[in-house]
């Protein structure tokens, strides 16, 4: 039997099959990008199948039409243990049908680019999964949908699915693997700590061939963990590693692993926006720091949802971080990013929604209650107030998206929508 759950990528992956020659499926490991893809293609072969891989790497370099050849779209799975492929599959491309011949998926970037001769331009379509957001896996009831904010329509009244702080707080620990969105109690939580396993152990070091050490890498995690949602420098990273860690590393060393966090997507780092303001405020420009999945972050602090409820600031950063993955995932559906926005006066809006046609939204994210609120919606009318909108669009939209609430409404003296993340979809 078909136990597959539609993920919201599938349409975005359909579309890009229709405009483009080959799909690069690029994301974090267990995230589903193997079995979304298999809904999707027609043929698929596995390069990392442990039978076959030797054989495959060889047939990738002597005669890749052992690899490529089958029923468009074809999958290839893990293409990136032979990037030799990647010039193959270009010249398929611009010689044969030219539109969705090839879904390629990668849950790491290819070490020796030096056997990638094209860009590719023209020719690949790039497209990031990520885990499950919570309307994904059925904690969401999906009646506040973010295209109809884009369209200006009220959502007063929407109920979320869940709404209750300890239910937010077993979603932030589970987090979003599709494995774990299967299991109950405790055992919900063993994906995550298996990842943080994985990556430590062998990921961090297999991803570029350069030996890491795993007690050092655990500390840069939880030190990772500690800073989510702050543009945090890697002497920020040897700072906090001094004050709660055995000792510290040089920043080149910081940024080693960092970057091979990276190389994995582990880590999704949020770059900044930069509007047009009718002030000359400084805007600052580093990325702020999310990994992928909230849960890499409990499990490398080794935090349950027990925790959580007993340390509320932690936990308000945590949330952030899946309120980051889930936005990212509503946005991807339009074929939208999401930035953040931070300038030299200390004001900041969390999540800046942008999509292709200049219209965007801002999104500040609070656990909930009536102060916060209204902290949040007192940064987003100060920013969309300083917004140049002689040069650029007006806001579509200002929301403080809470963690908890009774349902979403729009408050009637500033307009600011106020949206339980448990309403949310794209």
């Amino acid at each position: 039997m078909n136990t597959y759950k539609k993920r919201i990528l599938d349409s975005v992956i359909t579309r890009r099959l229709k405009t483009s020659g080959a799909i690069l499926l690029e994301g974090i490991k267990w995230c589903g990008k193997t079995t979304t893809c298999e809904q999707l293609s027609h043929s698929v072969i596995y390069m990392d199948e442990p039978e076959k891989r030797d054989h495959n790497m060889l047939m990738a370099r002597i005669r890749p039409s052992e690899i490529l050849d089958g029923e468009a779209p074809r999958l290839i799975d893990e293409w990136q243990i032979a990037p030799v492929l990647w010039d193959a599959i270009r010249y398929r491309v611009d010689h044969g049908d030219g539109r969705g011949l090839f879904l390629l998926t990668g849950s790491a970037v290819p070490v020796d680019e030096d056997e990638i001769k094209h860009s590719g331009t023209g020719r690949f379509a790039w497209v990031r999964m990520r885990t499950m957001s919570l309307f994904e896996s059925g904690e969401s009831s999906g009646e506040v949908s973010l295209g109809a904010l884009f369209e200006g329509k009220d959502c007063t009244g929407a109920h979320p699915a869940i709404s209750q702080l300890p239910d937010v707080a077993t979603a932030v620990c589970r987090g979003g693997w599709p494995a774990a969105c299967e299991l109950k109690g405790e055992e919900a939580f063993d994906p995550a700590f298996d990842y943080l396993d994985a990556v430590v152990k062998k990921d961090i070091s297999r991803v570029d061939g350069v030996a890491r050490n795993e007690d050092r890498a655990r500390r840069i995690m939880r030190s990772y963990a500690r800073l989510q949602g702050t543009q945090s420098s890697a002497s920020v990273i040897n700072a906090d590693l001094a004050a709660n860690e055995a000792g510290s590393f040089d920043d080149d060393t910081v940024y080693s692993y960092l970057n091979a966090l990276k190389g994995i997507f582990a880590v999704e780092d949020m770059p900044a926006w930069c509007p047009n303001l009718r002030c000359k405020t400084p805007v600052r420009t580093s990325d702020t720091r999310y990994f992928s999945d909230p849960s890499i972050a409990t499990s490398a602090l080794r935090i349950g949802p027990k925790g959580l409820m007993e340390d509320l600031n932690t936990f308000g950063f945590l949330f952030e971080t899946m309120a980051m993955r889930d936005l990212r995932v509503y946005a991807d559906a339009h074929l939208g990013d999401v930035r953040r926005y931070h300038d030299a006066s200390g004001l900041e809006c969390d999540a800046v929604v942008s999509l292709r046609d200049g219209r965007y939204g801002l999104v500040e994210v609070k656990l909930g209650g009536a102060p916060l609120i209204e902290r949040g919606a007192e940064a987003l009318r100060k920013l969309a107030s300083r917004l140049d909108t002689t040069t650029m669009a007006k806001p579509s939209f200002l929301m403080v998206l809470t963690a908890v609430g009774d349902c979403a409404y729009t408050r009637p003296d500033d307009g600011v929508v106020v949206c339980p993340i448990g309403c949310l979809r794209d």
